[in-house]
């Protein structure tokens, strides 16, 4: 009854946005309430209500979860908190209230949300301020508090919604279930978010991937720890943190994933106004020389395309614009242009058939007429909505009404120069994204037996960490090569060992306890006679076992030496949301240190496993630089595919490191001179 509390404001809310159907409030204490009738209960109502809001305290929801369920509501929005966010007795709470859902069959959306609002239909079920615009932007966050902020902001910057759902816990309704509404709904053009966590990330992944075919999805995401990873034991698992798992699983999905509110929005009015771009070939129109040449650093920077305009352009643009004004692209419609120029400007270079994106920048000098050159902008793309058109007026007071007119005409107006150029990428990469050849997993033949037998012995043995001949043994079942060897017991077998090999050999220290041999001085390379394997064999069994007395050192292995070739690593560790995260980066002990590395989730096609080379700095060095000859590169990608279908086929691997994995010039075998795997009871 009061108001300033959340369950007047709601209702208020609701009246004040218009709403055309009944409102029922509902108060023990049952007295009319804003002109409307109230009732002490929900079956005091004589009528179903197809949607019921929840503003009670936590301990007495589940006694109103119970009534819905009686009246036969389906429906149900929890805006109190008190529940699984406070502690073991509130998520006890919280199931208590799904449970008497789930058998009701009805879904909830909270507990501990904003509400739900839906402009269109003047439906504003929230207490996060007066109802928007109406838009066609789908909005969804896990934070309320953030959303009231995204409203205030929205408000003041003429941006219209579709729909807004604040989803709080996620007792039921959980951001996948909002994204799969958003898909459908035909208001909705772009769908964006705030998230914290993903409930289920597998299936996430693939009804993403589906739904971004169709409407971009811009995600900003928070709550990501890579403490998780400082447990590992491989460097894949020490370097494929939360934040590289999120990352590959909305590179996969076709969600951009945003770092600001205000670059969400960049990137939303974009999408919801504008039509989709044909490619990456930008033109900027420009008053001032400066934007202009900043704008072409920001299309280099952003991989985007200067487009080059045609000659056909280019003589009409002479045809009405000044001498001294530039051409070419970015075309300079000079300091003193008015609406006019710019109209014409436009006009000519929307025909030119290089160009898929327009950046228009604007300076308030003397002569520049921001509002007017603002409606003919408006008009322009209005009679011809073929391509994208992105404007940056840049300035405060005197840019004012200018801004005004581009917002409520549906004109992405992005207040800095980079910020309109990287919008422009976001749109050249999702056209790109749409475009991409369906994806294709190869299977390669290979010998599934003999790693179950092997990882079922393991586990039968209770036994986590993979030795190193076994994990070879695993890695050859799936057609890799690794180098020969044998374990020697005694420096005389050590010798034996190697004088059979063919010098030089490598020597290695032989524990299930020791996962990072360089760590113990347990790895002797470049070993040339069987002196020198004897003396490291006994330097190796002397000190090892000080440095850690309580490994149980079975031997030392005796392996030939790989000579020539690069080192690279390849590796996965299966993340808890989204399954196997691939690995690949520049090998040897410096992977931790240098981080040069790159992931995707598995399983990977032949076009993803390249991408996740030449998205590494290492990869121009494979390529080869200054006279060195190159390394095979498909060799590595099917290395890397092979590795994939290894961990997809085998949920029980879960990490895995062949480092270091030495390939040389095309036509060569790469070696997998390392490995270790890591297994878990699945």
């Amino acid at each position: 009854h009061q108001k300033g509390k959340v369950g007047y404001e709601i209702l208020k809310n609701m009246i004040d946005a218009g709403y055309e159907g009944k409102i029922f409030p509902v108060n023990p204490k049952a007295q009319p309430i804003e002109g409307l009738e109230c009732y002490p209960d929900l079956k005091s109502i004589g009528q179903t209500p197809d949607l019921v809001i929840v503003i009670v305290p936590a301990k007495l929801v589940p006694a109103i979860m119970q009534q819905c369920a009686d009246v036969g509501t389906k429906s149900v929005i929890i805006i109190t908190a008190g529940f699984k966010e406070t502690g073991k007795e509130g998520n006890a709470l919280e199931k208590q209230v799904t449970r008497i859902a789930g058998k009701a069959g009805i879904r909830i959306i909270g507990p501990n949300c904003l509400g739900v609002i839906a402009p269109a239909n003047k439906v504003n079920a929230s207490f996060g301020g007066a109802l928007p615009a109406v838009g066609s932007i789908g909005y969804l966050s896990q934070s309320g508090a953030l959303l009231t902020a995204i409203l205030d902001m929205a408000n003041a910057n003429d941006i219209g919604f579709s729909k807004l759902v604040s989803i709080g816990n996620k007792a039921d309704v959980d951001e996948l279930d909002v994204i799969e509404a958003l898909a459908e709904d035909n208001q909705t053009k772009v769908i964006a978010g705030y998230l914290e966590s993903i409930t289920n990330g597998n299936q996430f992944v693939r009804q993403a991937e589906r739904i971004s075919h169709d409407k971009p999805i811009l995600l900003i995401k928070s709550g990501g720890t890579d403490a998780g990873a400082k447990a590992a034991s491989s460097h894949t698992g020490s370097l494929a943190g939360a934040e590289a798992a999120y990352e590959s699983a909305f590179e996969r999905a076709g969600i951009f994933r945003c770092s600001s509110i205000k670059q969400q929005f960049n990137y939303a009015q974009a999408f919801a106004y504008q039509p989709l771009a044909a490619g990456a070939r930008v033109a900027v129109i420009t008053n001032a020389g400066g934007p202009g040449i900043m704008a072409a650093d920001a299309i280099e920077r952003q991989g985007l395309t200067f487009a080059k305009l045609t000659e056909k352009t280019i003589t009409k643009l002479s045809s009405k614009l000044p001498p001294a004004a530039n051409l070419y692209n970015p075309v300079d419609v000079l300091g003193d242009a008015l609406a006019d120029r710019y109209e014409f400007a436009l006009d000519v270079v929307l025909d030119d058939p290089n160009v898929d994106i327009i950046i228009i920048l604007l300076t308030p000098q003397a002569m520049t007429e921001p509002a007017a050159t603002a409606e003919a902008i408006v008009q322009m793309t209005k009679e011809r909505p073929n391509k994208p058109v992105l404007t940056c007026f840049l300035g405060a007071g005197k840019i004012k009404e200018g801004v005004r007119i581009l917002r409520r005409g549906n004109i992405p107006q992005i207040d800095a120069v980079e910020g309109a150029v990287e919008t422009a990428r976001v749109m050249a990469d999702y056209a790109r994204w749409r475009s991409r050849p369906k994806r294709v997993v190869k299977l390669f033949p290979v010998n599934r037996r003999k790693v179950e037998n092997i990882i079922d012995r393991h586990l039968r043995h209770g036994t986590r960490e993979v030795a190193e001949n076994e994990s070879k043994e695993i890695l050859e079942a799936y057609g890799f090569v690794t180098p020969k060897g044998s374990i020697a017991t005694t420096a005389e077998q050590a010798a034996g060992i190697a004088e059979q090999l063919g010098f030089p050999v490598v020597l290695k220290i032989w524990s299930p306890d020791i996962l990072h041999k360089s760590d113990v001085d347990g790895v002797q390379i470049g070993l040339s006679g069987a002196k020198a394997a004897k003396d490291a064999f006994d330097l190796m069994m002397y000190r090892i076992p000080k440095k850690v007395p309580n490994a149980h050192i079975l031997g030392v292995l005796v392996q030939e030496m790989c000579r020539g070739g690069r080192e690279v690593i390849l590796g996965m560790k299966r993340d808890p949301h989204f399954g196997p995260l691939m690995m690949f980066g520049m090998g040897g002990t410096m992977v931790e240190v240098l981080k040069d590395v790159s992931f995707y989730l598995a399983p990977l096609t032949g076009e993803e496993a390249k991408q996740m080379l030449i998205s590494t700095k290492t990869y121009k060095m494979l390529k080869g630089v200054r006279g060195q000859e190159g390394v095979d590169i498909d060799a590595i990608a099917e290395g890397l595919q092979r590795l994939s279908q290894l961990v997809t086929e085998f949920a029980q691997i879960q990490e895995l490191d062949i480092n270091p994995y030495v390939v040389g010039p095309e036509g060569t075998t790469p070696i997998a001179v390392d490995a270790r795997i890591s297994i878990e009871q699945v």
